[in-house]
């Protein structure tokens, strides 16, 4: 496993457990982590430090500000396009993965996930992007 500490991932999901976790495995896997509760931190984030973030782990189903609007916004903005989304959730039906897709995700896995498949998955994801 290639371990690259300039690579820089965002977390964004409504529930702390899954941040909390999400965070600690990928440090462990020497990422740098940023995190963030809510899609409307996490487009604050992005839009203040998007020169250093290489991937955005996103959860679809969050009040307010969703999973697809920040995707959208990524994808849709020129000074946002080279960063990686992979949208994490417990929606795993295939119309969510497709409209996903469609909007430009570069990756999908579905919770609950352990911390080999996550890292393995993000690794796969750097290596074809």
């Amino acid at each position: 496993m290639d371990k690259n500490p300039s690579k820089t991932i965002l977390v964004v999901d409504d529930e702390p457990d899954i941040v909390n976790l999400t965070d600690k495995i990928l440090k462990l896997a020497s990422y740098n982590t940023l995190t963030c509760n809510n899609g409307k931190e996490a487009l604050k984030i992005i839009e203040d430090r998007y020169s250093e973030i290489s991937l955005v782990l996103l959860d679809l189903m969050m009040p307010g500000v969703s999973g697809m609007e920040v995707l959208r916004t990524i994808k849709s903005n020129d000074m946002f396009k080279h960063i990686l989304v992979i949208l994490f959730t417990v929606k795993s039906f295939k119309e969510d993965i497709q409209k996903g897709k469609e909007m430009g995700a570069d990756g999908y896995i579905t919770k609950p996930f352990s911390g080999k498949q996550l890292l393995e998955y993000v690794n796969s994801v750097f290596e074809t992007h």
